[in-house]
């Protein structure tokens, strides 16, 4: 493990339309101790051509391909190559500013016992119009508040592996709450995640595809509650409407 190093994992589907915006906002970055796994899991566009001439221009990032699994498997292919202390879960349609990395590990560092840290995010359209207000996380998040919702975006997510080693993302939920079940594994050991107040990102959205995506995201979400927290029916269901209320809040904001 390098002590400086972080590693950025992104996995890619179909991810042509918008993934050089994604790399060319890691290669913006103003802390350039990086490495960049993007793991194209069997896309049918060109995604893979468009990744290939970037790592012909710069040694550190990389291209890893599979066929199609999931981004849980994608990422794991990613983690599992990383030698970074840092780990970094960036999608291909999502945007750093040029001060992300740099801000976020300076924020860990001046937070005691920092080991996960997130950081507010603008909500941009297909076109990359901003069309909400910022998301702001909490400034500190624990497990239990995490069940409830899961304010840990994946765009600003950055997890020190250096007290704990890696963590991995559960392959069975695919590409359907892999995220949020990884930053819950990972706060059975650290215990408190912390949201840094700068807005250090953007992540795309669609207007219209909230309300369809979180209908399709209630079934996934339940099997969070029932097979991987183990719980019973009435506090699944408590849990369900929480995550469902708090959603609604989040994206009408």
């Amino acid at each position: 493990m390098q002590n400086r190093l972080v590693s950025i994992i992104t996995p890619v589907y179909n991810g042509a339309r918008f993934m050089r915006y994604t790399i060319d906002s890691v290669l913006a970055q103003t802390y350039q101790e990086w490495e960049m796994y993007i793991v194209d899991d069997g896309s049918k566009d060109n995604s893979a051509e468009i990744a290939s001439e970037y790592v012909a221009k710069d040694a550190r990032i990389h291209l890893l391909q599979q066929t199609n699994a999931g981004s849980a498997a994608a990422r794991n292919n990613g983690i599992r190559r990383a030698q970074g202390r840092y780990i970094v879960l960036l999608d291909s349609d999502d945007v750093w500013e040029p001060n992300f990395l740099e801000n976020q590990l300076r924020f860990m560092q001046e937070t005691p016992g920092a080991l996960l840290i997130c950081s507010a995010h603008k909500r941009i359209d297909e076109n990359g119009n901003e069309f909400k207000v910022p998301f702001f996380p909490p400034k500190v998040i624990r497990r239990k508040d995490l069940l409830k919702t899961n304010s840990i975006s994946c765009l600003t997510g950055v997890y020190d592996s250096s007290a704990f080693g890696k963590f991995y993302l559960r392959e069975d939920f695919r590409s359907l709450r892999d995220d949020h079940v990884y930053w819950l594994d990972i706060l059975k050991k650290v215990e408190v995640a912390y949201g840094n107040q700068q807005v250090l990102a953007s992540y795309r959205m669609s207007q219209f595809a909230v309300t369809h995506n979180k209908l399709k995201m209630i079934r996934p979400q339940f099997k969070v509650y029932r097979e991987y927290e183990h719980m019973g029916w009435l506090k699944a269901s408590y849990y369900l409407f929480c995550w469902a209320f708090n959603g609604i809040k989040k994206h009408h904001s």
